[in-house]
């Protein structure tokens, strides 16, 4: 859904696509990749056969919606193997050369996630040949669980929140491990703009999942890494998730974020000093 400035709605497309629509980016050119983060269920397949079929992919729209690449077999999840088919991709994201990033492995920070359990950034040129992945189910640098969100700064570094393992990861293009940081919380969304600024949305932070940290999102540095800024999450309800997973920023600095918990994108603006 393409939404103007004051929130009206102006088009939509992919109707009928996707079982779990998670991740978005929107490249240089306007096109559009989204996500389909997941297969049906068999409580899910029965009460809606046509959800058969679909997930596991990643999409490739024009600015108008007409489908331009399919990454994955929809309905087939893979085993982290090549890049034929894809495993519960979370987030997509375009290189400045035009080479594409797909992290995988939504399942990766649950208790029960075994060794076989994906969790890697799967790499293809921009026709869409598979290069190369990295990553395994684990804590160790280069090591992922739930691979959540991707972005670029501008020295073309790619940045993982890498979510079940409370830690933003860092890695050059070609997947070598750079640093980590842990000063952002536990990440569902990151998005860096033009000036490094980097937004960072935490929703999941608890006394259970990361004692000692409050939900929301945190403003800061893609150099340096200080944070220099906090956007508390508007509902602390136990057990509840309300601040957002995703998380972006226009031009004049305001902040958005997709909030899970209540279902509603929230704008919040500068306020003069």
């Amino acid at each position: 859904m393409k939404y103007d400035k004051d929130g009206k709605i102006v088009t939509s497309f992919g109707g009928g696509i996707f079982i779990f629509p998670h991740g978005i980016h929107v490249d240089s050119e306007g096109n559009v990749w989204v996500t389909d983060g997941r297969a049906a269920n068999a409580n899910e397949l029965a009460a809606n056969p046509s959800a058969a079929g679909k997930g596991h992919a990643v999409y490739k729209f024009s600015p108008t919606g007409e489908v331009l690449m399919t990454f994955g077999q929809p309905g087939v999840a893979g085993d982290g193997v090549g890049g034929a088919l894809l495993n519960e991709p979370n987030d997509v994201i375009t290189a400045p050369n035009g080479d594409i990033y797909i992290s995988e492995g939504h399942s990766g920070q649950n208790a029960n996630a075994n060794l076989s359990t994906v969790a890697r950034i799967a790499k293809y040129d921009s026709t869409g040949r598979f290069l190369e992945s990295w990553g395994s189910i684990g804590t160790a640098p280069g090591e992922f669980r739930t691979p959540h969100s991707l972005a670029f700064d501008s020295r073309g570094r790619l940045f993982v929140a890498d979510r079940g393992n409370v830690r933003i990861q860092i890695f050059e293009q070609d997947g070598t491990f750079i640093t980590e940081w842990k000063q952002f919380g536990r990440l569902s969304g990151i998005f860096i703009d033009k000036n490094d600024i980097i937004y960072a949305a935490d929703s999941e932070s608890s006394p259970v999942s990361n004692p000692g940290w409050r939900r929301g999102i945190r403003v800061g540095s893609a150099i340096t890494g200080h944070v220099i800024s906090f956007i508390p999450d508007p509902e602390q309800n136990p057990g509840g998730t309300s601040a957002a997973e995703g998380v972006a920023a226009d031009a004049a600095g305001n902040i958005y974020g997709a909030e899970v918990g209540p279902r509603q994108l929230v704008r919040y603006t500068l306020t003069p000093q």
